[in-house]
């Protein structure tokens, strides 16, 4: 459904997007994460169509996304700073999006706002951050886009306001069949709805694979051995690091298999005991292979 193919983006002499490629199924829900500063927002601009990539393409139902109206007109787009008409109240924000987007549904925006409480007369200047990314929301739902594109779509909102927006995120992929592309630092919160994710660095991808996937490969095994202990434990290519309280030894592995278990016996390993990680840990423990 989405293909960006060697997407590559340079401001100047920064290079923020270099040689990306993500296949993106028609109805999943796809994570891209990374440090700031690392592009993810940039390759979501180039998906959306807000910048036109340096090098390779980005298609969406094999149509190209960049000056492509028709095809833009399907998309929904909730950046992580959204750039309202400030002088604008929420009604007229609705009343603009009705003239832009044909398939704006008010009937539909008026059910999220039953549950988000905006007022309607309310200037959007005069909203808070957490406010405005709730109208955002709304409006971009509420167009029923084939794809929504969502940079830190939860930046300021409280506890229950992000519950609420996972959930309408979630009924809505159930529903229709949206496809989500989302970018966010709260990693657990993308554990918990992500089918894929992309890990970047440094305009990179290093990392694309189910979450499952993901976390099946990267593991922290506690590690008992006998009398012998491996001099070049920390140095082996399946390692990313080791720490040890008396005699276990902690170890963490991004080429978890029973192969990797078995090197570990034939070299002295007594006990072997897998821990599972949650996502924002395998992304912390990777950043080795990053440094």
């Amino acid at each position: 459904m989405i293909e960006i193919s060697h997407m590559s983006k340079s401001f100047g002499e920064l290079r923020a997007i270099d040689d990306v490629s993500i296949q993106i199924q028609k109805g999943s829900i796809y994570g891209v994460i990374g440090e700031n500063g690392a592009g993810k927002s940039t390759i979501l601009q180039c998906l959306a169509g807000i910048y036109e990539c340096d090098g390779g393409r980005v298609l969406i139902e094999g149509e190209p996304v960049y000056e492509n109206n028709a095809i833009k007109s399907q998309i929904g787009y909730v950046a992580d700073r959204n750039q309202f008409f400030k002088g604008y109240t929420v009604r007229e924000m609705v009343d603009f999006f009705t003239l832009v987007y044909p398939t704006f549904s008010e009937e539909k925006f008026n059910k999220y706002n039953a549950t988000f409480g905006l007022n309607m007369k309310s200037k959007v200047k005069n909203l808070s951050k957490g406010m405005q990314m709730r109208l955002a929301i709304m409006l971009n739902m509420a167009i029923s886009p084939k794809v929504l594109i969502l940079d830190e779509p939860t930046s300021g909102l409280d506890v229950i306001a992000k519950r609420q927006v996972i959930d309408f995120i979630i009924d809505e992929v159930g529903e229709t069949g949206m496809t989500v592309v989302i970018s966010s630092h709260h990693l657990t919160e993308l554990e918990k709805i992500c089918d894929e994710v992309t890990i970047i660095h440094e305009g990179r991808a290093i990392y694309q694979m189910s979450v499952d996937e993901l976390k099946a490969s990267v593991k922290k095994l506690q590690v008992v051995f006998g009398n012998t202990l491996p001099e070049d434990l920390g140095s082996w290519d399946e390692i990313l690091k080791v720490d040890h309280i008396g005699s276990v030894y902690y170890i963490v592995t991004n080429k978890y298999s029973s192969k990797f278990e078995e090197k570990l016996k034939e070299h002295g390993a007594s006990l072997i005991e897998p821990i599972g990680l949650d996502l924002e840990e395998v992304f912390i423990y990777t950043s080795k292979l990053r440094g």
